[in-house]
């Protein structure tokens, strides 16, 4: 796998000889092309060449239809929902602290989805697309009518991350009726309570849609209380028969009481207990939307999405002083609890991206070019460590002095991008592309540490240029082998542009992460009964940024150094096997009957610097998910088992548990069953179901901080019905 990148090449070229084989036809391109639905209750399809503006040709993708599973959608339970993509790791944080659980592939950090480029309709979502690439904010998933994934190679089309590209589409109103209604009623274990009210329809040229859901749960352990409203409205409006103008506005607010964070004694003690009771956080989130498709000709198409992102993200905590271990007691002295901490972060962002795609002829032959630039802006403000209330309640008033630390940071993004599809005959294609980014990061504020004031007024400035290319041959009408190559960047985000403190050192050398992604598959359908995409990968980490202890030669005090560890590497097999049998064998019963298999194999390892040969931090090396879904008439079920592998919760790799530090220790392997079924009545929906049906007690996080610190554990075996109905 090492040498897989200089392989390429070589396969590249093959495909070529292969192409030139087949007799070279003229093909005729679409105005538009749509992403449709699968109509069966298998989920998991791929995207097509080109979607809208964007190409997608060449790339490892998956497409899910939310309506085709049996899958717990009130709760946006991530296995259920995204477990069919290979390799998709999932920090099961959601009602601990973090408003969203975080995914991650190819053994990258899965929490708050930071190695992902996280997008609704095609619109960044994330509080900050560089300096803080955190997703608080995800949409209802039943309001979600799709899920778009690319794998890393999307860094030309849509940003340089590692991890790739998640989209969440949402629904549309149907275009057959005026006017619809939705509502969706859940309860469930732990109080849960979820209502979902959903409105949709065409009126003349007007295509709307808009829900408002309010969640509620009390929580598998004490004090993990949620409230949470999510509400959505788009507007797509036909002007002319070439000009089609959009408008969305999304909305999140919440209130979540944070348990805390177990040591392991503890969570093998008993698992639902909780070591903190006065912890609360918010996250308001605004996002609004305007887009512009403009149909130049019948080949080509002018695209521009303008976001604007006004959120925040506030807390009061007791904070992460002692470690889980140290109870949070009243002091005899004084009788009243310590002081909490609060914190405060406002985000103001603005992303601008404009796309064009046409269809132009080469050799005879139909090609496509995707061209754009993207330009963003964003600030956010950072205060911290201000003292808060002795009382229990949600309460972010300062009590007694200001914030420790206030911070303003800055990015500014500026990246034209082209890819183009060059078709050789009617089965081989390549997919050069190109990126350029412009980025600059500024920070400025001070840091108060027992009395010693550090303040930084720092800017940064950097370009980088991206390649990449991708290739696909269609071996049969259905099936096609694909390789791919692209690079990938991480900039330093703003935790390394503020000091830490008076015994912890940002390196001034601190550079950039970079890297890439390859991939090499197979994938397509047999018949209606077979659906497969088998695949290799290989992911270079170039200079991972991380702490470190270092010793100050002149006095040989010992301090924390965030630096460059080292360069890891990433390599292993992704593949999904769906198979339908009665189809094949009964292809006229009424029966439905299908199985799936999504499993990854992931080294990812260390390959430089003092940990050489270690395992990456939360990189499994297996996952696999194996599930089974039988159908007649208006009845299916679907039962799934999902297995995960063991990781480290650091790089030195130490299994046993050290209560000094949270970080340290395994993260075990965990087995997980759920079960769900679905009943459509002429006008109503009746959906219900078990997650982690044996009441598996396993975690997915260690955190040294926030919300814990300690083991953030899962939640058990819980129930929900949902009752549905459109009028």
């Amino acid at each position: 796998m090492r040498t897989f990148a200089l392989l390429l090449p070589g396969l590249l070229a093959g495909f070529a000889a292969a192409a030139q084989e087949t007799p070279v036809l003229k093909t005729q391109k679409l105005d538009e092309v749509q992403v449709l639905g699968l109509k069966s209750k298998n989920g998991l399809g791929n995207l097509g060449e080109v979607g809208g503006a964007v190409i997608y040709a060449g790339k490892k993708t998956e497409v899910l239809v939310l309506d085709s599973l049996d899958a717990n959608t009130a709760l946006n339970n991530p296995r259920q929902i995204l477990g069919r993509i290979p390799g998709m790791n999932f920090s099961e944080t959601e009602g601990s602290g973090f408003p969203a659980n975080g995914i991650g592939l190819r053994g990258l950090n899965p929490v708050q989805s930071v190695e992902m480029n996280v997008r609704q309709n095609g619109s960044n979502i994330t509080a900050d697309l560089y300096g803080y690439p955190e997703t608080y904010y995800l949409p209802a998933m039943e309001g979600v009518e799709r899920i778009e994934v690319t794998r890393g190679a999307a860094s030309l089309q849509f940003g340089p991350q590692f991890g790739g590209t998640v989209n969440y589409v949402m629904r549309r109103g149907p275009q057959d009726k005026k006017f619809e209604l939705g509502l969706r009623q859940t309860g469930g274990s732990f109080g849960l309570f979820n209502s979902l009210a959903s409105v949709g329809g065409q009126v003349g040229k007007l295509n709307y849609y808009a829900y408002g859901q309010f969640r509620r749960v009390d929580g598998w352990r004490p004090n993990s209380a949620v409230r949470q409203g999510t509400a959505y409205a788009g507007l797509r409006y036909q002007a002319t028969d070439k000009l089609q103008l959009g408008l969305e506005y999304s909305l999140l607010r919440n209130r979540l009481q944070m348990p805390g964070g177990l040591t392991d004694e503890q969570f093998n003690a008993n698992s639902r207990q909780s070591t903190r009771a006065r912890n609360w956080l918010t996250s308001p989130w605004n996002v609004l939307t305007f887009t512009a498709d403009y149909q130049l000709s019948p080949r080509t198409l002018l695209a521009l999405k303008t976001s604007g992102n006004l959120s925040g993200r506030a807390l009061v905590w007791r904070n992460e002083d002692g470690g889980a271990a140290a109870p949070d007691t009243v002091d005899r002295a004084t009788g009243q609890f310590v002081p909490r901490e609060v914190e405060n972060e406002r985000f103001r962002s603005l992303t601008n991206e404009l796309r064009l795609r046409t269809d132009y002829a080469l050799f005879g032959m139909d090609n496509t070019l995707a061209a754009g630039v993207r330009y963003f802006t964003g600030y956010m403000h950072r205060q911290g460590g201000g003292p808060g209330s002795t009382a229990s309640n949600y309460d972010l008033n300062l009590y007694g002095g200001g914030y420790e630390y206030d911070f303003e940071f800055r990015t500014q993004n500026i990246a034209p991008f082209a890819e183009t599809i060059l078709r050789f005959g009617n089965r081989f294609s390549l997919t050069p592309g190109v990126r350029f980014e412009y980025l600059r990061s500024q920070a400025k504020g001070y840091k108060d540490v027992d009395g010693d004031v550090l303040t930084t007024d720092d800017a940064r400035s950097r370009t980088f240029l991206l390649f990449g290319v991708g290739s696909e041959f269609k071996a049969t009408g259905s099936t096609a082998l694909y390789a791919n190559i692209s690079q990938a960047y991480r900039p330093i985000d703003y935790s390394a542009l503020q000091p830490f403190g008076v015994t912890s050192v940002i390196d001034p050398n601190l550079k950039d992460s970079n890297g890439y992604n390859a991939d090499l598959g197979y994938r397509g359908t047999v018949g209606e009964w077979l659906n497969f995409d088998v695949g290799a990968f290989f992911l270079k980490y170039n200079r991972r940024i991380g702490t470190v202890e270092a010793t100050d030669p002149r006095t040989g005090d010992s301090y924390s150094l965030r630096t460059n560890v080292a360069d890891s590497e990433h390599k292993g097999l992704e593949t999904y096997l769906e198979t339908s049998p009665l189809k094949l064998l009964a292809p006229g019963t009424r029966h439905r009957l299908s199985a799936f298999n999504s499993l990854a194999y992931v080294d990812a390892r260390y390959v430089s610097g003092e940990f050489v040969g270690k395992r990456v931090e939360y990189a499994p090396r297996v996952i696999e998910r194996v599930g089974l879904t039988y159908g007649y008439g208006p009845f299916s079920a679907t039962g799934q088992f999902s297995y995960t592998g063991a990781s480290f919760g650091e790089a030195n790799n130490i299994a046993a548990p050290d209560n000094d530090n949270p970080l340290r220790g395994l993260v075990p392997a965990y087995r997980v069953w759920d079960v769900s079924a679905t009943y459509h009545f002429p006008i109503f929906d009746l959906k219900a179901g078990v997650n982690n049906l044996t009441d598996a007690r396993y975690f997915t996080r260690r955190t040294d901080e926030y919300p814990g610190p300690g083991i953030i554990p899962s939640i058990g075996r819980s129930f929900y019905a949902t009752l549905a109905a459109k009028f």
